[in-house]
């Protein structure tokens, strides 16, 4: 691809492909680890509701940014101060998605960085985040520096699906070393 992605916060007007985004790919990337039926529900409307109360609480200034080509929402990352207790990072990345075709191409590094560049600036030193276990999005996060940092079961669509948490304990360091 050649056209450029620009990062920017999250609007109200983006909650829609916001949605889509998020609905593309966990249909695409969690099929065969959570429950199918669960999936198959999953839609854009449904989404939206979801996205639309996140994106103005963005424009108040909690912590939602999207990447768009062409005014196309094509990824976001979702993050704020740790929502878990046992974890020592006082900063959390809660989601980070970018559709299929994006994939691969660096937006999920620049999305990371943002996210940690705020999350530092917000004064948070280290952060982390949860991936399932089976997710192949969990190398991305080990190629991107972020050290094991536990593991939990969590119930999810009455399923119990094993997470890893990885952390990086020194947002400035790892911002000086990324080159982003």
């Amino acid at each position: 691809m050649t056209e450029v992605a620009v990062l920017r916060p999250a609007l109200t007007r983006d909650a829609d492909g916001i949605a889509r985004v998020h609905v593309e790919t966990w249909q695409s990337t969690y099929a065969g680890l959570v429950p199918t039926d669960y999936l198959a529900r999953m839609t854009v409307a449904r989404a939206s509701a979801q996205w639309h109360r996140a994106a103005a609480q963005a424009e108040k200034g909690n912590d939602l940014m999207v990447a768009e080509v062409d005014e196309e929402i094509v990824g976001f990352v979702s993050f704020g101060p740790s929502r878990s207790k046992e974890q020592p990072y006082s900063g959390e990345v809660f989601a980070l998605y970018i559709t299929v075709d994006w994939q691969g191409q660096g937006l999920g590094r620049r999305l990371l960085a943002t996210a940690f560049e705020a999350l530092a600036k917000e004064g948070h030193r280290g952060a982390f985040v949860w991936v399932l276990a089976e997710n192949p999005s969990r190398f991305f996060y080990q190629a991107m520096g972020g050290e094991h940092a536990g593991e939990r079961m969590e119930k999810f669509a009455g399923v119990a699906l094993e997470e890893l948490a990885y952390g990086w304990p020194d947002l400035e360091s790892w911002l000086a070393q990324s080159g982003v």
